[in-house]
């Protein structure tokens, strides 16, 4: 049985901080009903047409596997009567839409809950629902940008550096299932449901926590750029000298600067007065830098992870995305997963990182609307004429194919 069966999750999310949130607790084997406006969750044409694929783009695939689409015109008085007559079939709510728009819809908490006092209502903004922010919209960029990671990247002396990954979004909507979990293990307990409410900026400030230390709350973290820690940490770049032949290293302790200069070849380093002890090493970084430099340049990225690691140093070579399709550590976990897709065809996904029983099998994104017809159909009885007038009146929409 998966973990979380029994589980009805009623998701109103676009994106990427929504959905990514939805599809863990899918993963998890909650059934999660997608409700999309006639158009789709915008997510559906984000990269669309790069590939020249007619189907849904992988950006919209990554994160809507194992969900239901239903679709629901919400700006229609019926297609909104249909939606809360939905509401008391659902444990958890989830939106993450721009300031005001579920104000506009009337589908606040006060409604929501109302007609179900045990539902969980989520709620991901950018800035929150108070201070002076909270109008201002926000994607991942814009929340990073305000959580301070940007500037505690980049080089020493150079701008601050926007970070590649989507720690805005996906960052937050992890959390946000964490919040959902709390809560419902509450309210198995209660039989009452809450309001949760959170902010994609303060939640990527949980990332931040570790950075300079010494500064935290007396003044701004500094940028370091490729260096790290103060015994050689960082990265090095390797033989071939593409853009990502490089590797990072991070002897943090006494132990592993010695397998360091074991594993390199460099015993002389180990009797140098500049490197014998950790301040030596700190004010002779430069020089212990180049030394390392010089043994990385001469070898292959996975072979200096291969050496360094195995000796029992951190390291590793510089993933791009094609290796994580390709390395032999991930391939025997069989961290990338072919699933088919009626328009699509075979699709790669990654796998959800969770190893524990519970878990259901990844599983395609839906199509936008096909499974309207049998989500109203199981949880509200509506019959095939019903159905079908609701199609013809543009409320909902057939199912695709």
């Amino acid at each position: 049985m998966a973990a979380l069966d029994g589980m009805r999750v009623l998701d109103m999310t676009q994106y990427e901080a929504g959905t990514s949130c939805t599809q863990y607790l899918a993963w998890l084997g909650a059934d999660v009903v997608k409700v999309e406006g006639p158009t789709g969750d915008p997510g559906r044409y984000t990269g669309k047409g790069l590939d020249g694929h007619p189907g849904d783009p992988q950006y919209f695939m990554n994160y809507s596997g194992n969900k239901r689409s239903v679709v629901l015109n919400l700006k229609t008085e019926r297609g909104r009567e249909i939606f809360l007559d939905l509401v008391p079939h659902f444990d958890v709510f989830v939106e993450n839409y721009g300031p005001g728009v579920i104000e506009s819809l009337r589908l606040t908490p006060d409604v929501l809950c109302e007609l179900n006092p045990r539902l969980i209502y989520t709620r991901i903004k950018g800035f929150g629902l108070s201070g002076p922010y909270k109008d201002f919209k926000v994607y991942d960029w814009v929340a990073q940008a305000s959580a301070g990671t940007f500037s505690a990247t980049g080089d020493t002396e150079g701008p601050p550096s926007i970070v590649g990954p989507t720690m805005g979004d996906s960052g937050t909507g992890m959390q946000a299932a964490l919040g959902i979990l709390g809560a419902y293990v509450q309210q198995q307990r209660t039989g009452r449901g809450q309001v949760i409410e959170l902010s994609m900026q303060e939640a990527v400030t949980m990332f931040m926590r570790t950075l300079d230390l010494a500064q935290w709350g007396k003044g701004p973290a500094g940028r370091h750029g490729n260096e790290r820690g103060r015994a050689g940490g960082g990265l090095y770049p390797t033989r071939g000298g593409g853009p990502n032949d490089w590797v990072f290293i991070f002897p943090a302790t006494t132990r592993m600067f010695d397998a360091l200069c074991t594993a390199m070849d460099r015993p002389d380093l180990l009797a140098d007065p500049r490197f014998e002890s950790p301040r030596a090493r700190s004010e002779h970084l430069a020089e212990l830098r180049e030394c390392i430099r010089e043994y990385t340049v001469q070898h292959d990225k996975r072979e200096v992870m291969r050496t360094l690691a195995g000796a029992g140093v951190p390291c590793s070579y510089v993933f791009d995305t094609m290796d994580l399709f390709t390395d032999e550590h991930l391939l025997a976990r069989d961290f990338i997963k072919e699933v088919e897709h009626p328009v699509n065809g075979t699709v790669k996904l990654m796998r959800h990182p969770l190893r524990m029983d519970g878990l259901v099998e990844q599983d395609r994104a839906p199509l936008l609307g096909e499974h309207t017809d049998e989500v109203l159909a199981g949880l509200l009885g509506l019959a095939e004429g019903d159905l079908a007038e609701l199609h013809d009146a543009g409320v909902t929409r057939p199912t695709p194919y």
